[in-house]
């Protein structure tokens, strides 16, 4: 009898290596498989050709709840935008720089611009502009002297003037240096002191100070 289980218990590990063997090597399929009722069975598949490459995925079990995806991160705080820049042609230096520019065919016919030039030329004109240069002294600098053989290109000509002729920046307004007080003539020894109104000097209120508190 023991050697009738010894004999049963090889054969049945035969067999299960001989299967795992077989598994490996592609030509079978152990699925485990959740039936209705809840119990897990396993479902062999035994192919004619290996598949170690391309194995088949094994079914869902019955009645396993299905897999929700997780949710989606919360999108980060969008950054509170600055209020935008104004364009350089709203402002008004820039805008009174393009109507001096535009300003100068009136003076001579020459010196006629496009409007894509004036745009160009204006932050030139602000500078003059910024360093004390009025408006008409601005158009009367760039349309005096002109080249008796005429201009060829208004707008190159008006950009080398615009530099060449550029004046320097205004000096800092300095500091009126302080005047001293004025000269007065002290109310009991007559001496003059310098003082901003009228009264005694410091040696006679210093002692006016303490006759006063003596008498008290």
């Amino acid at each position: 009898m023991l050697r009738a289980d010894y004999a049963r218990s090889d054969g049945e590990t035969r067999i299960a290596s001989a299967l795992r063997e077989l598994e490996t090597h592609g030509y079978l399929a152990r699925i485990k498989e959740r039936l209705p009722s809840g119990r897990i069975v396993t479902r062999t598949i035994s192919y004619n050709k290996p598949r170690t490459r391309t194995a088949p995925r094994p079914p869902k079990p019955h009645g396993e709840p299905k897999q929700t995806p997780p949710p989606a991160p919360p999108s980060p705080p969008v950054a509170a935008t600055s209020p935008p820049l104004p364009e350089p042609q709203t402002i008004p230096a820039h805008r009174t720089a393009r109507d001096v520019l535009a300003g100068l065919r009136t003076h001579d016919p020459r010196l006629h611009l496009g409007e894509q030039d004036v745009r160009r030329l204006a932050p030139a004109v602000v500078t003059w502009l910024e360093r004390g240069v009025t408006p008409d002294d601005v158009r009367r600098t760039l349309a005096s002297g002109m080249p008796q053989d005429g201009v060829r290109h208004s707008a190159g000509f008006l950009a080398h003037r615009l530099t060449a002729l550029l004046p320097p920046p205004l000096p800092a307004a300095r500091p009126e240096p302080s005047r001293p007080a004025p000269l007065q003539n002290c109310d009991d020894c007559d001496r003059a002191f310098r003082a901003s109104a009228p009264g005694r000097c410091r040696g006679c209120s210093t002692a006016h100070q303490a006759r006063a508190a003596a008498a008290a």
